[in-house]
């Protein structure tokens, strides 16, 4: 870390939020759950193997094209808990007000919470709620934490790709991110978009219907594919190789992306899932992916391999290859 003070890019999901976590946090709390740095941590409790994650949303629009703050808030979290192969069941939330929120907009963003909730099969079994002056914080931030259920012989985690995994993602790249940034800064497309927030868990629990040699699951959001590969190339210590030509995006996506200058490979997403599945199994998991509202679009982006562990590398359409790195900077600040 090369400032004393904390940075929007600190939030962003990439380098500077690993070294930030590295230097302020694992010295003082680390632990064998925490330190395997998951979406959810997993443990066992008189032989029932648990999931327990928790997250925090400060989205700025609080209201944006396919969601707002209350459903990305649920969405979030079970998708967490999801990445471990749980199945989702119970959730608190804390809300942050800030004095002058619209009440209507509170209660509308309750309601979609609600919702969410009843969507993923999920209860809120246990809510705080806190005012703070106005001009001490953005109308409404919501912390929630979630609990699931693993089932028996499912063991995914970030550190368990293997060599010849090959690489799903249930549909396009960038929705959420490019949505959001849309709405934010009044942005027009020929084609409306809206985010892909959504409860993955439904998906997944599919997908391990499939097959039980999936072993690592992602959900992409903050800092994209790009960063969400790393952290896994990391924990599994082994190589990542993409193919430029399978990476799906949306043609208002690319658009945008090229007129702001941003890389879909690092715009957030709230919708979607990275599978590293056997490839014996693939197949089988692709064509399950492919029967569900969410995975329709479902594709193999790329495998894991032995050579250059720890990286990404991008094979390109015209034939060479290039690192795809983690995150530097912020690209979208507040976009979760």
């Amino acid at each position: 870390m090369k400032t004393d003070c904390i940075q929007l890019d600190h939030g962003a999901g990439g380098r500077a939020s690993h070294e930030l976590v590295a230097r302020a946090f694992l010295p003082a709390l680390t632990n064998p759950i925490l330190a395997e740095l998951n979406d959810a941590a997993a443990m066992t409790l008189d032989g029932l193997r648990l999931a327990m994650t928790t997250d925090s949303y400060v989205v700025d629009p609080i209201f944006f094209p396919g969601g707002d703050i209350g459903s990305l808030a649920v969405h979030g979290t079970v998708n967490d808990l999801a990445m471990r192969g749980a199945r989702p069941l119970y959730l608190s939330v804390g809300f942050i007000l800030e004095e002058g929120l619209v009440l209507a907009d509170l209660e509308r963003i309750v309601q979609s919470l609600a919702a969410a909730a009843r969507e993923a099969g999920v209860q809120v079994v246990t809510a705080d709620t806190k005012v703070v002056p106005r001009g001490k914080a953005d109308r409404i931030f919501i912390n929630t934490s979630g609990v699931g259920i693993i089932p028996p012989g499912v063991h995914i985690a970030g550190q368990n790709a293997r060599a010849g995994d090959r690489v799903l993602i249930n549909g396009p790249m960038g929705d959420h991110g490019v949505a959001v940034l849309s709405k934010r800064e009044g942005l027009s497309f020929q084609t409306e978009l809206e985010s892909d927030s959504a409860p993955l868990n439904g998906l997944v629990a599919a997908m391990l219907g499939a097959s039980r040699e999936i072993h690592v699951l992602r959900d992409p959001t903050r800092g994209g594919v790009a960063t969400s590969l790393n952290e896994i190339a990391r924990q599994s210590k082994v190589g990542i190789r993409l193919e430029e030509s399978r990476l799906p995006v949306r043609p208002a996506v690319t658009a945008a992306c090229e007129m702001l200058g941003l890389e879909p490979l690092y715009v957030a997403n709230e919708g979607k899932v990275l599978a590293f599945v056997a490839p014996e199994d693939a197949d089988s998991v692709l064509a399950v992916m492919g029967s569900h509202p969410l995975g329709r679009e479902a594709c193999a982006i790329g495998e894991v391999v032995e050579d250059h562990p720890g990286r990404v590398v991008l094979e390109t359409e015209i034939g060479g290859t290039r690192i795809v790195d983690m995150l530097s900077g912020e690209q979208l600040p507040r976009i979760c």
